[in-house]
């Protein structure tokens, strides 16, 4: 039977990431004796819970594949069931606390496509332990916010909507601390479209977190929704008087050192951008300092939520080439390198801030034939808009009678190839997910 199969499946997968029953079922949020069931075939499982396991334990989409072809959909004729969406209206998925959550197209409506049984546990969860409640939600996006880093962005962003879409429904019942976790979710959102280069719908997306965040219960989130919006605006290409407004607000709602750090990277960025070296210097300074206070776990964290040390090299490298002091710029970079070794695309933008430094020191053969093997050699589901607009500054970088390399023409046709874009999305994507 369909049940049967996919609980097989599940088994083999979940066996050979050697994991035991009780750890997938903490990882993914179900009960361990459920999950149980689900691999003997006495329960269905479900979409959501096929797509969790597909994250745990490196599968995607294979579990979510199985069940889908284990469990075919309904035509819509034969549909049956208490309630739709609309009649239900603790699944309608309300605005939280007047701030809109727009759907992919930018359009606010019910989450469709949420796994009824999922809703209902989260409703119950809320209605006699809404401390749990929030405090699972928190444990959903934290487990985002792990990934975002070894998760392309095309995979990652139906998994976060989805998530999104079921906290919505879960909000209706008027929970305010749940504005945390769907903040920070819509920070998750709007970066990932903007690695996507849908410019204008992450722009919706940058103010739906902002709004969402002011209306939470922390001070935390609404700072690291402007500095995030912040760094990823000069990609974005918006205005740097804006940015600017956006980090020094974001410092100022900064209430713990993670924050303060994040804020000062964007500020650094954003400044190094104008040109204004002196600012740049007391912000790295500033920043070196609170580092040091997160000195014991200065690598240990990939996550946008939180800071490690490898980013401020990061920053550093970052900055001191924007600013054209190459010496200083190689020093960091060759820190932040050694400490990055396995965040694909984060390392790949590294590599071409090296080689914008060598161009600009005039080893344009070097610093061309760099940029072209990060392109060349970096899969595609890897590249992002953020890569390119990094890229776009070494060619920039490039004067004179080196403009007519043969390097230089075949650098400019890599730079135009773009592979992310009108890209698929996921399994649930549509010709609906198109810049805004």
């Amino acid at each position: 039977m369909a049940e049967a199969a996919f609980g097989v499946q599940l088994r083999r997968s979940r066996e050979a990431a050697a994991l035991s029953l009780r750890q997938l079922a903490t990882r993914v949020g179900y009960d361990h004796s459920y999950l149980s069931q689900v691999e003997r075939g006495r329960r269905p499982g479900s979409a959501h819970l096929a797509r969790l396991c597909d994250r745990e334990l490196g599968t995607s989409p294979a579990l979510t594949t199985a069940y889908e072809q284990a469990h075919p959909p309904a035509p819509p004729e034969a549909a049956t069931g208490p309630a739709t969406p609309a009649e239900t209206p603790a699944l309608a998925g309300a605005a939280l606390d007047g701030a809109t959550l727009e759907g992919p197209a930018g359009r606010a409506g019910p989450a469709a496509g949420v796994e009824l049984l999922e809703a209902v546990r989260h409703e119950l969860a809320g209605s006699f332990g809404p401390g749990q409640e929030v405090a699972e939600w928190r444990a959903v996006v934290s487990s985002h916010g792990r990934e975002f880093a070894t998760t392309p962005p095309a995979e990652r962003l139906p998994e976060l909507t989805a998530d999104l879409q079921l906290l919505r429904a879960s909000a209706a019942a008027g929970s305010a601390a749940l504005a945390v976790p769907a903040a920070e979710l819509a920070v998750l959102i709007a970066l990932t479209l903007a690695q996507l280069g849908r410019i204008r719908t992450a722009g919706r997306w940058w103010r739906t977190a902002r709004a969402t965040a002011d209306g939470s219960t922390e001070r935390r989130i609404a700072s690291l929704a402007r500095s995030w919006a912040a760094t990823s605006g000069l990609a974005e290409q918006r205005p740097l008087r804006d940015l600017l407004e956006l980090a020094d607000d974001a410092l100022t709602l900064a209430d713990g050192p993670d924050e303060v750090a994040r804020a000062l990277a964007a500020r650094a960025r954003v400044l190094a951008a104008q040109g204004e070296a002196d600012g740049v210097g007391q912000a790295v300074r500033d920043l070196q300092a609170v580092t040091a206070e997160l000195s014991d776990r200065a690598a240990a964290s990939s996550s946008p939520f939180a800071w490690s040390g490898s980013e401020t090299c990061s920053v550093e490298g970052r900055v001191w080439a924007t600013l054209g002091d190459t010496p200083s710029a190689y020093v960091a970079l060759d820190q932040a390198l050694g400490l990055r070794a396995s965040e694909t695309t984060e390392r790949a933008e590294l590599e071409l801030v090296v080689a914008h430094c060598l161009v600009m020191d005039g080893d344009v053969a070097a610093g061309l034939a760099v940029a072209m093997r990060v392109l060349v050699e970096l899969p595609d589901q890897w590249h992002t808009h953020h890569l390119y607009d990094t890229a776009g500054h070494v060619l920039a970088a490039v004067r004179g009678s080196d403009l007519g390399r043969a390097a230089v023409w075949d650098f400019s046709a890599l730079l135009r190839r773009r592979p992310y874009e009108n890209r698929s999305v996921g399994s649930g994507s549509s010709s609906s997910w198109q810049q805004g």
